[in-house]
C-alpha cells in the first residue's frame, strides 16, 4: 500500500464509505492517516457500577442481566437493558436505535461507555457505546480519539480503518525535515507522531506527537509565506514621486486626520520615496478612516501623473466607494471611473476606453478590473479593499496590470499583530488603532424571541425619529430542516403584519447587481425605513442615518462577522444600537453574545473569535495560497509558532 493510493485500497473501505470520506476531503491513504482527531476521551480506567459519577461519561464492564426490551413512546423507540457487575446494576437506555435490542446478548460481558444520568430516581447510562471486552480494543481501556465524521460513519469504523492504514504504511512514513531541525527543536520522529496523535500510549506521548505535527505544519506555513514575500521581494519601483503636497485633498476632506491616520500615511509616503515597490496592509477597526488614508495616497499618486485603481469585493461597495471618491476628487479636477460587471455593455466599453487613454485617473470597481480587456494607461497605485475577500493571486493579477505599481491593501477585519504577520507575511503592516472623534459606541444587547414585540416597537420609535434600521437574517429562503428566519418570509411578515405602516424592503445575494444597487440607493436616500438583508451588507456599506441593527439567529455568525455587521450603524451623529436575537442556550453562543455586549474593540473581538473557533480556516488561508491547517491552532499554538519562525527564516535563506 502506498501513501498516494486512493483510500479504497484500505481494508473495510468499500464504495459507500469511500464516498463518505471523500466528502470530508479524505481521498488518499495519506489523507486518511493525516485526518487527525478533533478531541480525545480518556477511557483508560474502568469504574465499578457502584462508583459511577452522575452527569459524566463513565466507562465500565458489565454483563447484560435481563433481556433488552424495546418500547415505543410518543413515536420514539426506546431500548432498555439491565447491566450488572459484582457491585450493582444500572439501566442502559438507547433512543431510536431499535437494532440495539438484538445486538446485546443476555449473560455476555461488554464494555459500556456513556453519560450517566438519574431519571425518576433510577440511575441510567444514556446511549452508551459498547463492545465485547477486548484488552487490545481501540475504543476502550485507553485514551480514545474522537473524529469529526460524515453522517452514517461511526467512530469505531474510522478508528479501525485508520489503525489498519497505519499498520500497512508505517514503513512509508518518511522524515522530510532536516535532521538538524529535528535535533535542535527536540522533535519526535514523524512515524511516532502520527501513531500517537491517533492512538496515544499516554499523555506524554500525545504531547510529543502534537508538538511535532503542529511545529511541522506551522514551519511549512512560514516557509510558504517567506516564499510569497520572496516572490514579491524588494522590487525597484518605476513610479517616481516628485510632488508630496497633499494640501489640496486635506482641505477638501474638511476634517482633521487622527494621529493614527497620520502615522500610517507617513509609512506609506516613506514607501513611495524608498525607490522600491510598496506592498502594505492597512488594517483597522470598522470606521477608523482607512478610506481617507487610501484617498490621500491615491491623490498623491495621481498628482504625480499616474493612475490609481481600487478593487472592492462587491458591486454595492464599489459603487459606494465610487460616489465617495467622486465627491472628493472631482472638485479637485480628478476624473473618476467606475467599472463593475453590473454596467451595461456601452458603459463598459466607454470605461475601457477612458482607462486605456488615461482620461480616467481614479478607477474603482470589482473583479471586472482584472479582466484581460482592461488596459491601464500608467498605473501607479493598486488598492484592494477588504483583503480577506480576495486571494493573493487576484491582488497580483491587478498589480500586473501596471509596471511595478505600489500596492495598498485594506481590511476592516482586525487581527492580532502576531497573526497578521503570519497570514499577511508578504506585506508590511500598518494599523489604525484610533477612531475619529465623534464616533459613538454602539450599545449592544442580546435577547431571545420573547422580546419580538418590544423590538418592533423600538423599530417604530427609531423610524418616528427619522432614523432607519437594518435586520439581518442568515438565510434567503425557508429551510424545513433549520429553524431559522429567512429574508423573504420575514420581509413579507413585517410588511403585512408586524410593521405595516413602515417602508420595508429586502436585499440578498440572489438579486441582480442593478437590483441590489437600486435598493441600496433608495435606503441611502431615506426611501426605505427597514432593510431586511443577508450578510451581503456586511462590508463597508455606509448609511449614517441607520441607527439600529437587529441580527436574527445571531448564534449562526462568528464574532468577527457580528462585529462587521454592527459596524453598519453608529456612522452618524445619533446614538445607535445593535440587538442580537438568539434562542440558543449553548455555551459558545452565550459566550459570543456576552463578548459582543461587553466590547466594541475589533482587535479584542477578533482574538476572542479565533479562540472560540479554534483550529481551521479562520482567515481563509486557502485564499492566500497557503496550506490549510489540519492540526495547528493559531490561537493556542502561538508559542510553537514563535519557536518555528526563526527556524523557517534560516531554512529559507539556506535554500536561496
Amino acid at each position: 500500500m502506498e501513501l498516494n493510493e486512493p483510500i479504497s485500497v484500505v481494508k473495510n473501505i468499500g464504495e459507500t464509505r469511500c464516498k463518505q470520506l471523500n466528502k470530508m476531503g479524505v481521498e488518499t491513504v495519506n489523507d486518511l492517516i493525516e485526518y487527525f482527531p478533533r478531541d480525545y476521551e480518556d477511557k483508560s480506567l474502568f469504574v465499578n457500577i457502584s462508583d459511577v459519577v452522575k452527569r459524566e461519561v463513565n466507562t465500565f464492564k458489565a454483563k447484560v442481566s435481563f433481556n433488552p426490551e424495546a418500547h415505543r413512546v410518543k413515536g420514539m423507540v426506546i431500548v432498555r437493558a439491565r447491566l450488572s457487575d459484582a457491585t450493582g446494576s444500572i439501566d442502559g437506555v438507547w433512543f431510536n436505535q431499535p437494532y440495539i435490542k438484538n445486538s446485546l446478548v443476555l449473560g455476555k460481558e461488554y464494555v459500556f461507555s456513556g453519560k450517566v444520568t438519574e431519571k425518576y430516581n433510577r440511575i441510567q447510562v444514556e446511549s452508551p457505546e459498547f463492545e465485547i471486552f477486548n484488552p487490545n480494543s481501540l475504543n476502550n481501556g485507553r485514551i480514545v480519539p474522537v473524529y469529526t465524521l460524515p453522517a452514517r460513519l461511526s467512530q469505531k469504523v474510522i478508528r479501525t480503518v485508520i489503525r489498519d492504514a497505519l499498520i500497512e504504511v508505517k514503513d512509508k512514513i518518511d522524515e522530510f525535515l532536516p535532521e538538524s531541525i529535528i535535533k535542535n527543536m527536540g522533535l519526535c520522529s514523524r512515524l511516532y507522531a502520527i501513531k500517537n496523535i491517533h492512538f496515544p500510549q499516554n499523555d506524554d506521548a500525545f504531547f510529543k506527537a502534537r508538538y511535532r505535527l503542529v511545529a511541522e505544519e506551522l514551519l511549512l506555513l512560514q516557509m510558504r509565506l517567506l516564499q510569497l514575500k520572496g516572490d514579491v521581494g524588494e522590487k525597484t519601483s518605476t513610479v517616481k514621486i516628485g510632488n508630496y503636497d497633499v494640501s489640496g485633498i486635506r482641505n477638501q476632506l474638511k476634517f482633521d486626520l487622527t494621529n493614527a491616520q497620520k502615522k500610517v500615511l507617513g509609512e506609506i509616503f516613506n514607501d513611495f520615496s524608498s525607490g522600491y515597490v510598496m506592498n502594505r496592509l492597512v488594517q483597522g477597526d470598522v470606521g477608523c478612516g482607512k478610506t481617507a488614508v487610501a484617498m490621500i495616497a491615491a491623490y498623491l499618486i495621481i498628482n504625480n501623473g499616474y493612475q490609481a485603481v481600487m478593487m472592492a469585493p462587491t458591486d454595492v461597495l464599489a459603487n459606494q466607494h465610487y460616489e465617495s471618491f467622486k465627491a472628493v476628487f472631482e472638485p479637485l479636477g480628478i476624473s473618476c471611473q467606475l467599472l463593475t460587471s453590473g454596467l451595461k455593455k456601452k458603459e463598459k466599453n466607454m470605461a475601457y476606453e477612458n482607462i486605456e487613454n488615461g482620461t480616467a485617473q481614479m478607477i474603482i470597481g470589482t473583479h471586472a478590473l482584472i479582466q484581460e480587456k482592461v488596459v491601464y494607461n500608467n498605473l501607479g497605485l493598486v488598492i484592494t479593499d477588504e483583503q480577506h475577500r480576495f486571494g493573493v493571486r487576484q491582488r497580483e493579477m491587478l498589480a500586473q496590470k501596471g509596471e511595478e505599481p505600489h500596492v495598498l491593501v485594506m481590511t476592516a477585519t482586525p487581527i492580532p499583530r502576531t497573526l497578521a504577520l503570519i497570514l499577511y507575511g508578504d506585506l508590511d503592516i500598518s494599523t489604525i488603532n484610533e477612531l475619529p472623534p465623534g464616533r459613538q459606541k454602539v450599545d449592544t444587547f442580546a435577547v431571545n424571541h420573547t422580546y419580538d414585540n418590544r423590538l418592533y416597537a423600538f423599530i417604530e420609535k427609531e423610524v418616528a425619529k427619522g432614523r432607519q434600521c437594518y435586520i439581518i437574517c442568515p438565510m434567503i429562503e425557508e429551510n424545513e430542516k433549520l429553524d431559522l428566519r429567512s429574508v423573504l418570509k420575514f420581509t413579507e411578515e413585517l410588511k403585512n403584519d408586524r410593521l405595516p405602516d413602515l417602508r420595508v424592503e429586502c436585499m440578498h445575494g440572489k438579486l441582480k447587481n442593478n437590483e441590489k444597487q437600486d435598493i441600496m440607493d433608495r435606503f441611502s436616500s431615506g426611501e426605505i425605513d427597514v432593510l431586511v438583508s443577508t450578510t451581503v451588507i456586511e462590508v463597508g456599506v455606509n448609511v449614517p442615518n441607520a441607527t439600529l441593527m437587529i441580527i436574527e439567529n445571531a448564534e449562526r455568525f462568528g464574532l468577527s462577522a457580528l462585529h462587521q455587521l454592527r459596524g453598519r450603524v453608529g456612522r452618524g451623529g445619533e446614538k445607535s444600537y445593535c440587538v442580537l436575537v438568539t434562542d440558543s442556550k449553548t455555551k459558545v453562543a452565550k459566550e459570543r453574545m456576552s463578548i459582543m455586549c461587553k466590547s466594541n474593540d475589533g482587535f479584542v473581538i477578533s482574538e476572542k473569535d479565533l479562540h472560540l473557533r479554534g483550529p481551521g480556516d479562520f482567515f481563509g488561508t486557502r485564499q492566500h495560497g497557503l496550506p490549510e491547517m489540519k492540526i495547528a491552532n493559531l490561537y493556542k499554538d502561538i508559542n510553537i509558532l514563535k519557536d518555528v519562525q526563526s527556524v523557517a527564516i534560516d531554512l529559507y535563506k539556506s535554500d536561496e
